[in-house]
């Protein structure tokens, strides 16, 4: 698989740095995986869980350097989840995801 995206907020991506990898946020401990989205899943993720929600940032991450399992949502879409750590070695970019007027994300350029 190729690139995949992970919504983190700041806090959590410099805790991250500074333990040289990333555990996951509260829903992905919870879970047990760290979820991740494509491309194409992105934008209605952003919708349905972060609407309004500022300081947020959009890790870019090389799939191909993570075992990761597909699995169904709710909605029967497959979604990516990675049963470990992320070794910061696998995020790629990490962009701000800025609040346009009506409290929606901007998503970078290369999307």
């Amino acid at each position: 698989m190729g690139l995949l995206y992970k919504i983190c907020d700041v806090d959590l991506w410099e805790k991250a740095k500074a333990k040289g990898h990333f555990i996951g946020a509260e829903i992905d401990l919870r879970d047990g995986f760290i979820h991740f989205s494509t491309a194409e899943q992105i934008g209605e993720t952003l919708r349905l869980h972060f609407e309004g929600v500022e300081d947020l940032l959009l890790l870019t991450i090389d799939g191909c350097k993570l075992d990761l399992k597909w699995e169904p949502a709710r909605t029967g879409d497959l979604f990516p989840h990675l049963y470990d750590i992320l070794p910061l070695s696998a995020v790629l970019r990490v962009n701000p995801l800025l609040l346009d007027d009506d409290g929606r994300h901007i998503l970078p350029s290369q999307l």
